[in-house]
C-alpha cells in the first residue's frame, strides 16, 4: 500500500511524526493548537464529527504507516489528533484548563493505564488509534471531574 502525499501529511499529524524525538507529543500540541486558534472548533457539532472522521480515516491511515514502518511507528501521530481532541471535547477555550487537559493527556497517553494498553493490542492501523482514544476518555472524565469539584 503507498501513502499519497495528502495521507502522509495527516496520518503524520502535519509532519510532526517525522520530528525525532517526542513525535507524539507534538503531535498533540498541533492538535490543541488547533482547538484553541480555529473559531468555534470546540463547539460540539464542529468537533465531534472531526473527532469520528478522523478517528476511522486514521484508522486507514495508520494501517499504511504501520505497514511501511512497523508496529505502531512513531511517524504516525493522526491518533495523537483524536486522542487530544477527546481530552478537550467541550472544554471552554481556558488556556488553564486545556494546559492541564493536555499534560495530564500526554501522561495518560504513555502510561497507557487498563484498557489502553490492551486495546493497543488490537491489529492494524485499529490498535495504533483505540489506545489513544482510551487515555482520551480518561483524560476528558479527569477533567470533567476537576471541573465539577471546582479544582479549578
Amino acid at each position: 500500500m503507498k501513502i499519497n502525499k495528502f495521507e502522509f501529511f495527516l496520518g503524520s499529524g502535519f509532519l510532526t511524526g517525522y520530528i525525532p524525538f517526542a513525535s507524539g507529543t507534538f503531535g498533540s500540541f498541533i492538535a490543541t493548537l488547533l482547538y484553541y486558534f480555529i473559531p468555534n472548533f470546540e463547539k460540539p457539532y464542529i468537533i465531534f464529527p472531526f473527532i469520528i472522521i478522523t478517528f476511522f480515516y486514521g484508522i486507514y491511515i495508520a494501517q499504511k504507516f504501520e505497514m511501511k514502518y512497523g508496529k505502531d511507528p512513531a511517524q504516525c501521530t493522526i491518533d495523537e489528533f483524536v486522542g487530544t481532541w477527546i481530552a478537550l471535547f467541550l472544554l471552554p477555550k481556558n488556556l488553564i484548563l486545556i494546559s492541564i487537559a493536555f499534560v495530564i493527556w500526554r501522561l495518560l497517553d504513555i502510561v497507557k493505564p487498563f484498557p489502553a494498553k490492551q486495546a493497543e493490542k488490537a491489529k492494524g492501523g485499529l490498535g495504533i488509534m483505540l489506545d489513544d482514544v482510551v487515555s482520551g476518555i480518561y483524560t476528558f472524565i479527569i477533567i470533567k471531574i476537576i471541573i465539577l469539584l471546582k479544582i479549578i
